[in-house]
């Protein structure tokens, strides 16, 4: 049988083993804080949830080592660690460094970093979600990337479970705005660029395989940056990068319906992305979307219907993707995803489907 790469996003909030959190969560548990004080928003609701294994740290490598046990026996066989650098130094590093890396299973699942260089608001404190007030900077300057590169290139791709295409490991970006912007500039961002992957090779590396998320259409007419006249969907294009993926469906179909009718958006625009886009496009699968847990105000787009019999047909989607793309460097699957909680968006399980997800990821991927 076909193997698949299901690739699993991991939002490292988890755990009260980073002190800064506190502001966002004071409990000192991370945002399960938000999870568990959950209430329905409106009649019909499928909220309160629990997780099934509990409020777990997941900065602890015993429950790490449970996890990775869970997700390869259901088919998902990498994690894709959302990575910060707020306020000169690293964010919510420890889950990944105190709880996989120290896990003595974690070759089972490998793993590769989304760097989410986004700006941090206030929307992870539900007392203040609605304002989004801009709290660190998610952008970087040129100084501050090189040192990114050096860290990530020693921390994390030296290590045996790092996910590699043909020997190069696998790096993705998240903002793309927030880069050109830190950066300076088109031209400033590619010679940037440039510099990660001579120092990928220069660490011993083939070279880097360097992956992107895209948003909607809209999205990319965007500029650039103020100077060089040209939009995001052109920088894509002209950046040599090595693959394209999606983080969640939301970013560029409108929820607050069935999930099924969303997955005929799905379908539309990856063929938009096979006829307009240059990068190999590796196919991505959302769970669900519902923000409501962060927000006190009603966020009405809630995508509904998505069942586990519902969201195995999204898996089955991507899977016919990457059998028709024979192009394709790697039957890679994105999925968001493994712990999204408070966006209605997980594979773990929960009081509601139980283990649901996981046996639909398993039915289509390993059964």
């Amino acid at each position: 049988m076909k193997k698949y790469d299901v690739a699993a996003y991991v939002w490292p909030s988890y755990t009260g083993d980073e002190p800064r959190t506190r502001i966002f969560w004071p409990e000192g548990y991370g945002e399960w804080q938000t999870v568990k004080d959950m209430k329905p928003a409106f009649p019909g609701h499928k909220w309160p949830r629990k997780p099934l294994w509990g409020y777990v740290n997941e900065a602890d490598p015993f429950v790490m080592e449970m996890e990775i046990e869970a997700a390869a026996s259901h088919g998902v066989n990498v994690f894709i660690y959302d990575w910060y650098w707020f306020d000169n130094r690293p964010f919510l590093e420890q889950c990944l460094n105190n709880g996989y890396l120290k896990a003595r299973n974690n070759d089972k699942v490998k793993f590769f970093l989304m760097w989410a260089n986004h700006t941090a608001t206030s929307m992870w404190d539900k007392r203040t979600s609605d304002l989004h007030v801009p709290i660190w900077d998610g952008a970087v300057d040129r100084k501050t990337f090189d040192l990114i590169v050096k860290r990530t290139i020693q921390n994390y791709f030296t290590h045996p479970s790092y996910y590699k295409i043909d020997g190069k490991p696998v790096y993705l970006l998240f903002d793309l705005q927030n880069l050109i912007r830190g950066l300076g500039g088109v031209e400033e961002t590619w010679r940037a660029l440039d510099y990660f992957r001579e120092e990928t090779v220069k660490a011993g590396f083939p070279g880097l395989e360097l992956h992107l998320t895209i948003r909607g259409r809209e999205y990319m007419k965007k500029p650039a940056d103020e100077k060089s006249g040209i939009d995001l969907f052109t920088f894509i294009n002209k950046s040599g990068l090595d693959g394209l993926t999606h983080y969640q469906y939301w970013d560029f179909a409108p929820m607050g319906r069935p999930y099924p009718e969303i997955l005929e958006d799905v379908k539309r625009e990856w063929a938009y992305i096979d006829e307009n886009m240059k990068a190999l496009y590796y196919p991505h699968v959302s769970v669900g979307w519902d923000s409501n847990p962060r927000y006190q105000k009603l966020h009405p787009d809630v995508c509904v219907e998505n069942t586990p019999e519902n969201v195995q047909k999204g898996f089955a989607l991507a899977k016919e993707y990457v059998d028709c793309h024979p192009n394709l460097k790697v039957p890679l699957i994105t999925v968001n995803s493994w712990n999204e909680w408070t966006e209605g968006s997980y594979l773990q399980p929960d009081d509601l489907y139980g283990y649901g997800y996981l046996q639909a990821l398993k039915k289509t991927f390993l059964d």
